[in-house]
């Protein structure tokens, strides 16, 4: 393909290839990376992780009993899908960032620089940061 005529963002077909955790081409690097650290990568990861438990949903909606139970069915599921979704979103992350040949640690532009005038902000008021540890000593003291 010429540069012309690549694309920069996935078609339906290779995006649900891309949500049930496909490796997309190289040439896709920069959506995602906007996809995963972007602006809107929350939304965007609740999106993707719910993608395959649509057929488990459809499948809920199929068994016998009053709509009503079948809704709970679905919402249960879907309290489920969203909690583990929101639980290991970091570790999705990182996991489809290094499989997409980009640095795990990658993270938004601006919560990195929001983060650090924040700590400038600290810093300013109240001193460094100091990380306070156990010193460790030959093991004598402890007798």
């Amino acid at each position: 393909m010429s540069r012309k005529t690549q694309r920069t963002r996935p078609g339906p077909l290779r995006w649900l290839g891309y949500a049930v955790g496909r490796t997309l081409p190289d040439s896709m690097q920069d959506w995602v990376r906007n996809d995963l650290v972007g602006d809107w990568a929350v939304p965007r990861h609740l999106v993707r992780s719910m993608v395959p438990f649509v057929p488990v949903f459809a499948v809920f909606f199929l068994f016998p009993g009053p709509l009503g139970l079948r809704a709970s069915m679905v919402l249960l599921g879907v309290l489920l899908a969203v909690f583990y979704a929101v639980s290991y979103m970091a570790q999705n992350r990182s996991r489809r960032l290094e499989r997409h040949g980009l640095p795990p640690d990658l993270e938004n532009p601006k919560k990195a620089s929001r983060h650090d005038a924040e700590k400038a902000a600290y810093e300013k008021l109240h001193g460094p940061s100091v990380t306070w540890g156990v010193e460790r000593r030959g093991g004598d003291e402890l007798r």
